[in-house]
Protein backbone atom coordinates (compact mmCIF):
# COMPACT_ATOMS: atom_id res chain seq x y z
CA UNK A 1 0.00 0.00 0.00
CA UNK A 2 1.43 3.11 -1.16
CA UNK A 3 -0.80 5.56 1.10
CA UNK A 4 1.38 6.10 4.43
CA UNK A 5 -0.52 9.04 5.40
CA UNK A 6 -1.19 8.00 9.39
CA UNK A 7 2.61 8.10 9.62
CA UNK A 8 3.68 11.35 8.59
CA UNK A 9 1.54 13.69 11.28
CA UNK A 10 3.33 16.17 13.50
CA UNK A 11 4.15 15.21 16.75
CA UNK A 12 1.72 17.35 17.78
CA UNK A 13 -1.04 15.60 16.62
CA UNK A 14 -0.53 12.65 19.26
CA UNK A 15 -2.08 14.64 22.29
CA UNK A 16 -4.69 16.27 20.02
CA UNK A 17 -7.99 14.51 21.02
CA UNK A 18 -6.53 11.46 22.30
CA UNK A 19 -8.37 10.18 25.55
CA UNK A 20 -6.25 6.85 27.03
CA UNK A 21 -7.54 4.41 29.51
CA UNK A 22 -5.21 6.59 32.24
CA UNK A 23 -6.77 10.13 32.40
CA UNK A 24 -10.71 9.70 31.20
CA UNK A 25 -12.63 6.48 30.82
CA UNK A 26 -15.81 5.87 28.44
CA UNK A 27 -17.81 6.01 31.97
CA UNK A 28 -17.66 9.59 32.27
CA UNK A 29 -18.66 10.17 28.47
CA UNK A 30 -21.89 11.67 28.53
CA UNK A 31 -24.54 9.33 27.59
CA UNK A 32 -25.86 10.16 24.14
CA UNK A 33 -29.36 9.77 24.97
CA UNK A 34 -29.13 13.45 26.68
CA UNK A 35 -27.81 15.22 23.83
CA UNK A 36 -31.55 15.90 23.45
CA UNK A 37 -31.05 18.17 26.65
CA UNK A 38 -28.27 20.64 24.99
CA UNK A 39 -29.79 23.15 22.47
CA UNK A 40 -29.28 22.15 18.65
CA UNK A 41 -27.93 24.89 16.30
CA UNK A 42 -28.31 25.13 12.44
CA UNK A 43 -26.38 27.99 11.81
CA UNK A 44 -23.10 27.65 10.24
CA UNK A 45 -21.31 29.94 12.98
CA UNK A 46 -22.13 28.42 15.75
CA UNK A 47 -20.36 25.18 16.85
CA UNK A 48 -22.51 22.55 19.17
CA UNK A 49 -25.08 19.71 18.79
CA UNK A 50 -26.60 19.25 15.90
CA UNK A 51 -30.31 17.51 15.95
CA UNK A 52 -30.34 13.59 14.75
CA UNK A 53 -26.45 12.85 16.37
CA UNK A 54 -25.40 12.06 19.42
CA UNK A 55 -23.77 15.16 21.47
CA UNK A 56 -19.70 15.13 20.54
CA UNK A 57 -20.58 13.48 17.16
CA UNK A 58 -22.91 16.65 16.39
CA UNK A 59 -20.26 18.94 17.31
CA UNK A 60 -17.68 17.28 15.57
CA UNK A 61 -20.03 17.72 12.42
CA UNK A 62 -20.98 21.13 13.22
CA UNK A 63 -16.38 21.78 12.45
CA UNK A 64 -16.21 19.81 10.16
CA UNK A 65 -19.61 21.74 8.36
CA UNK A 66 -18.01 24.62 8.54
CA UNK A 67 -14.27 23.86 7.67
CA UNK A 68 -15.59 22.53 4.47
CA UNK A 69 -17.58 25.75 3.33
CA UNK A 70 -14.19 27.90 4.90
CA UNK A 71 -11.53 25.98 2.04
CA UNK A 72 -14.30 26.00 -0.78
CA UNK A 73 -14.71 29.98 -0.77
CA UNK A 74 -11.37 30.30 -2.57
CA UNK A 75 -12.43 27.85 -5.28
CA UNK A 76 -15.59 29.39 -6.10
CA UNK A 77 -15.90 30.18 -9.72
CA UNK A 78 -12.84 28.98 -10.75
CA UNK A 79 -12.85 27.39 -14.46
CA UNK A 80 -11.33 24.38 -15.56
CA UNK A 81 -8.26 25.65 -16.34
CA UNK A 82 -7.61 27.88 -12.57
CA UNK A 83 -7.84 24.53 -11.21
CA UNK A 84 -5.56 22.82 -13.12
CA UNK A 85 -2.98 25.17 -12.82
CA UNK A 86 0.73 24.57 -11.83
CA UNK A 87 2.94 26.57 -9.62
CA UNK A 88 6.10 24.48 -11.30
CA UNK A 89 6.78 21.21 -11.93
CA UNK A 90 6.57 19.71 -8.64
CA UNK A 91 3.41 21.09 -6.98
CA UNK A 92 -0.31 19.91 -7.12
CA UNK A 93 -3.41 21.75 -9.14
CA UNK A 94 -6.73 23.16 -6.82
CA UNK A 95 -8.24 20.60 -8.49
CA UNK A 96 -6.10 17.37 -7.83
CA UNK A 97 -6.29 18.80 -4.04
CA UNK A 98 -9.75 18.96 -3.80
CA UNK A 99 -10.51 15.53 -4.78
CA UNK A 100 -7.15 14.31 -2.55
CA UNK A 101 -9.92 16.00 0.43
CA UNK A 102 -12.70 13.60 -1.21
CA UNK A 103 -10.00 10.78 -0.92
CA UNK A 104 -8.62 11.41 2.42
CA UNK A 105 -12.21 11.44 3.65
CA UNK A 106 -13.71 7.81 2.39
CA UNK A 107 -10.12 6.25 3.66
CA UNK A 108 -11.32 7.34 6.98
CA UNK A 109 -14.87 6.53 6.41
CA UNK A 110 -13.71 2.93 5.47
CA UNK A 111 -11.09 2.48 8.60
CA UNK A 112 -13.06 3.65 11.33
CA UNK A 113 -16.82 2.81 10.11
CA UNK A 114 -16.10 -0.28 8.60
CA UNK A 115 -13.08 -1.35 10.98
CA UNK A 116 -10.35 -2.24 8.70
CA UNK A 117 -7.13 -1.89 8.92
CA UNK A 118 -5.09 1.46 7.39
CA UNK A 119 -4.42 0.48 3.61
CA UNK A 120 -7.20 -2.45 4.06
CA UNK A 121 -9.04 -0.71 1.29
CA UNK A 122 -11.61 -2.49 -1.96
CA UNK A 123 -9.84 -2.18 -5.71
CA UNK A 124 -13.00 0.25 -6.55
CA UNK A 125 -12.08 2.50 -3.78
CA UNK A 126 -8.48 2.29 -4.34
CA UNK A 127 -9.03 2.52 -8.54
CA UNK A 128 -11.10 5.86 -8.07
CA UNK A 129 -9.36 7.77 -5.10
CA UNK A 130 -4.90 6.24 -4.75
CA UNK A 131 -4.08 8.54 -6.69
CA UNK A 132 -5.57 11.58 -5.92
CA UNK A 133 -4.35 10.63 -1.99
CA UNK A 134 -0.75 10.37 -3.01
CA UNK A 135 -1.07 13.19 -5.23
CA UNK A 136 2.27 14.04 -6.72
CA UNK A 137 3.46 13.07 -10.20
CA UNK A 138 0.33 10.72 -11.44
CA UNK A 139 -2.15 13.13 -10.12
CA UNK A 140 -0.48 15.69 -12.25
CA UNK A 141 -0.72 13.32 -15.13
CA UNK A 142 -4.60 12.58 -14.75
CA UNK A 143 -6.08 14.85 -12.36
CA UNK A 144 -7.58 17.54 -15.01
CA UNK A 145 -10.05 18.84 -17.34
CA UNK A 146 -12.81 18.60 -14.58
CA UNK A 147 -14.49 21.24 -13.87
CA UNK A 148 -15.55 22.76 -10.49
CA UNK A 149 -18.40 20.66 -9.94
CA UNK A 150 -17.49 17.22 -10.26
CA UNK A 151 -14.84 17.55 -7.80
CA UNK A 152 -17.82 19.32 -5.60
CA UNK A 153 -19.84 16.37 -6.34
CA UNK A 154 -17.67 14.12 -5.11
CA UNK A 155 -16.98 15.72 -2.01
CA UNK A 156 -20.48 15.87 -1.56
CA UNK A 157 -21.30 12.35 -2.11
CA UNK A 158 -18.51 11.30 0.43
CA UNK A 159 -19.58 13.74 2.96
CA UNK A 160 -22.96 12.71 2.76
CA UNK A 161 -21.97 8.81 3.75
CA UNK A 162 -19.93 10.40 6.75
CA UNK A 163 -22.98 12.48 7.38
CA UNK A 164 -25.71 8.65 7.42
CA UNK A 165 -22.97 6.45 9.31
CA UNK A 166 -22.57 9.43 12.03
CA UNK A 167 -26.10 9.37 12.80
CA UNK A 168 -25.77 5.21 13.37
CA UNK A 169 -22.75 5.78 16.13
CA UNK A 170 -22.83 7.09 19.22
CA UNK A 171 -20.21 9.00 22.12
CA UNK A 172 -18.67 6.03 23.19
CA UNK A 173 -17.90 5.36 19.64
CA UNK A 174 -16.69 8.89 18.74
CA UNK A 175 -14.23 8.22 21.69
CA UNK A 176 -13.05 4.57 21.36
CA UNK A 177 -9.01 4.22 21.47
CA UNK A 178 -6.86 2.88 18.92
CA UNK A 179 -4.28 1.37 21.31
CA UNK A 180 -1.97 0.50 17.83
CA UNK A 181 -2.07 3.54 16.03
CA UNK A 182 0.78 5.02 14.22
CA UNK A 183 0.96 8.35 15.90
CA UNK A 184 0.06 6.47 19.28
CA UNK A 185 -3.25 6.06 21.49
CA UNK A 186 -5.49 7.55 19.43
CA UNK A 187 -9.53 7.84 18.88
CA UNK A 188 -12.05 8.16 16.53
CA UNK A 189 -12.59 11.51 17.30
CA UNK A 190 -8.72 12.41 16.90
CA UNK A 191 -8.87 10.83 13.58
CA UNK A 192 -12.13 12.58 12.55
CA UNK A 193 -10.75 16.27 14.04
CA UNK A 194 -7.82 15.11 11.53
CA UNK A 195 -10.06 14.80 8.59
CA UNK A 196 -11.37 18.37 9.43
CA UNK A 197 -8.03 20.20 10.17
CA UNK A 198 -6.20 18.47 7.04
CA UNK A 199 -8.98 20.88 4.97
CA UNK A 200 -7.33 23.83 6.60
CA UNK A 201 -3.89 22.85 5.61
CA UNK A 202 -4.88 22.76 2.36
CA UNK A 203 -6.84 25.78 2.67
CA UNK A 204 -3.46 28.10 2.84
CA UNK A 205 -2.85 26.55 -0.64
CA UNK A 206 -5.45 27.20 -2.22
CA UNK A 207 -5.39 30.98 -1.14
CA UNK A 208 -1.49 30.66 -1.90
CA UNK A 209 -2.01 29.23 -5.33
CA UNK A 210 -5.58 31.81 -6.63
CA UNK A 211 -2.75 34.66 -6.29
CA UNK A 212 -0.20 33.36 -8.32
CA UNK A 213 -3.27 32.13 -11.30
CA UNK A 214 -2.13 33.94 -14.61
CA UNK A 215 -4.10 37.02 -15.30
CA UNK A 216 -7.83 37.01 -14.81
CA UNK A 217 -10.19 37.97 -11.73
CA UNK A 218 -8.64 35.73 -9.04
CA UNK A 219 -4.61 37.24 -10.07
CA UNK A 220 -4.54 39.53 -6.77
CA UNK A 221 -6.48 37.15 -4.53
Amino acid sequence: MKDKEPTTRRDFIKSAAVISSGTLGLSMIPNPIYASEFPTEDRINVFGPREGFSLHIGTLLSMMTWMRDVILMPVRGMTVEQLDFLLDDNSNSIGAMLLHLAATERFYQIHTFEGKAWGDFSKKDLDRFDVAMNLGEEARKTIKGNNLDYYLDVMTEVRENTISEFKKRDDNWLMAVDEAWPWGPTNNYCKWFHVCEHESNHNGQFKYIKTRLPGGKFSRG
